[in-house]
């Protein structure tokens, strides 16, 4: 029987890359055993003082033409909606309510990026996809246990060294970023991959200078 290995799988639904990323599994080691977790992106920036791609005029741009052309390369229906970033906390405590299974998660980012709907325009039929009405969606959503919930994934991941979405982590290893399901796998079938050479070299070297804080 083939050895399985634990995974988590760090996402929010604001992000495309993770759209792009979670499109792209089937190429995944097949011995991965993934566990979705639903976190706040813009809680993992303010505990890493940072700023999302969004929020820099040219690099937002940048990020949805590399998004709309990296899922032409790669066969992904894609489609940007009308407003972007948009505020997915309701979408995050919906989907932390549901336990996160791999069907609603496939639903919800197929809403936002396959589609390119409005999720708070579009809320009712949002939660219709993910098999609830809206007036369910408001009590699980309002429960207080699944409001700590996500701000305790939220913690935790950062706590792990997790600093964006999509991160997939497994072997205490943390591979950030739609691109690196090559790297990941490549981990799988080499888990000393990070003890020798100049992997091992590279977690070593001293930082040289560093921006001087404003004021």
């Amino acid at each position: 029987m083939t050895e399985r290995i634990p995974a988590r799988w760090y996402f929010d639904i604001v992000s495309p890359f993770a759209y792009l990323h979670l499109k792209r599994f089937g190429e995944l080691h097949p011995a991965l055993d993934v566990e979705f977790v639903p976190v706040l992106f813009a809680g993992l920036l303010k505990h890493w003082d940072n700023k999302g791609p969004a929020e820099l005029a040219p690099k937002r741009l940048h990020t949805y033409r590399s998004c709309v052309w990296t899922a032409a390369q790669h066969g992904i229906p894609f489609r940007m909606p009308p407003r972007h970033p948009f505020n997915p906390l309701h979408g995050q405590r919906l989907l932390v309510a549901l336990g996160a299974p791999r069907a609603a998660v496939d639903a919800a980012f197929d809403f936002v990026f396959g589609e390119g709907r409005d999720l708070a325009a579009e809320w009712p039929l949002f939660c219709e996809r993910l098999g609830v009405d809206a007036g369910q969606a408001a009590t699980l959503t309002g429960d207080p246990a699944v409001k700590q919930k996500l701000a305790d994934n939220t913690a935790a991941a950062a706590a792990q060294g997790v600093f964006g979405v999509p991160t997939l982590a497994l072997r205490g290893q943390n591979f950030w970023g739609s691109d690196t399901i090559a790297w990941a796998n490549a981990f799988v079938d080499n888990p000393r991959m990070f003890d020798s050479g100049e992997m091992r070299r590279a977690a070593a070297i001293e930082i040289g200078a560093a921006r001087k804080e404003a004021g």
